[in-house]
């Protein structure tokens, strides 16, 4: 296997019994921002998992059972825990694809950890020293996103406290850094960076796009850049793509109010053809 940014193969971390890193194929991790119910979540994985097998991509399943970062307090967060954790264990099991959410507190990791294949950490609580470990000490792979004003190097205290616990299962993301005001940018700099550190590097391309606090009560977007941004990092050699994806992007609740981060999340019918363009460059990055 060869290593397509010259920063030297990373770890090899398993995701279920998806391979990520260490030279093996890009994976895609991916599903609606935030979990509806029962059926809208297994016909996403089921339609999401298909696609990929198509274009022979790994694919681990993502949807989050609570946003507790909403930016208004009427903003839709999910079904809450125990709920979503019943419907990515039926997911996990009914599709047979990994699961992936995020955690935002202490009291989340020991449920969180008996259902999911991954535990992510939010952008925003990277930092949180007694998360990061309580996360780790599970010994489930641990996905964290990295901060929007956190430097790629910074990365390193990170990974320093979830080696602490013994877990080497580490997964690092990019997905923006702050850039004035309701604004992002990419440095692809960042990622042959974090891979120097040794492990997986994941290149979230939805929230990448996204315009915190843009729209008011709630976050913008830009969506028509997702393709863009996603080709060029696996260009840079990424380990994995991570992006949130729904059949309706802009869809609303009943009321009026967003079910999901909309401006960002990518349409599933575009799917098909970015994975085409991006598994080309996968290969030619590789060979």
């Amino acid at each position: 296997m060869t290593d397509p940014t010259g920063a030297g193969l990373t770890a090899t971390v398993r995701l279920g019994a998806i391979p990520v890193g260490g030279g093996h194929p890009l994976v895609l991790i991916g599903g609606p921002c935030a979990i509806e119910d029962e059926k809208h979540a297994l016909l996403t994985a089921e339609r999401l998992a298909a696609i990929a097998a198509r274009h022979r991509v790994p694919f681990v399943y993502k949807s989050s059972y609570d946003k507790a970062n909403r930016s208004s307090i009427r903003g839709y967060r999910g079904p809450g825990l125990a709920e979503g954790l019943r419907i990515l264990r039926k997911v996990r099991e009914t599709v047979g694809v990994p699961v992936l959410s995020d955690v935002h507190q202490v009291s989340e990791v020991g449920p969180a950890a008996e259902v999911l294949d991954v535990l992510q950490i939010p952008a925003f609580l990277c930092r949180q020293t007694d998360l990061v470990v309580a996360v780790a000490a599970t010994g489930k792979p641990v996905n964290v996103k990295k901060a929007q004003f956190l430097a790629p190097g910074d990365m390193r205290n990170v990974v320093d406290k979830i080696l602490s616990t013994g877990n080497r299962g580490i997964l690092l993301t990019e997905r923006g850094t702050a850039f004035g005001y309701h604004n992002l940018v990419v440095d692809m700099r960042g990622f042959q960076d974090m891979r120097a550190l040794g492990f997986p590097v994941v290149f979230d391309a939805t929230h990448s796009v996204q315009l915190p606090g843009g729209a008011g009560d709630r976050s913008g977007g830009e969506r028509r850049h997702v393709p863009a941004l996603a080709r060029a990092a696996v260009a840079c050699g990424i380990d994995a793509l991570f992006m949130e994806m729904h059949e309706d992007p802009d869809r609303t609740l009943a009321d009026g109010r967003p079910l999901s981060d909309g401006p960002n999340m990518l349409r599933i019918d575009d799917l098909p053809r970015l994975l085409a363009e991006i598994t080309a460059i996968d290969r030619a990055v590789r060979a």
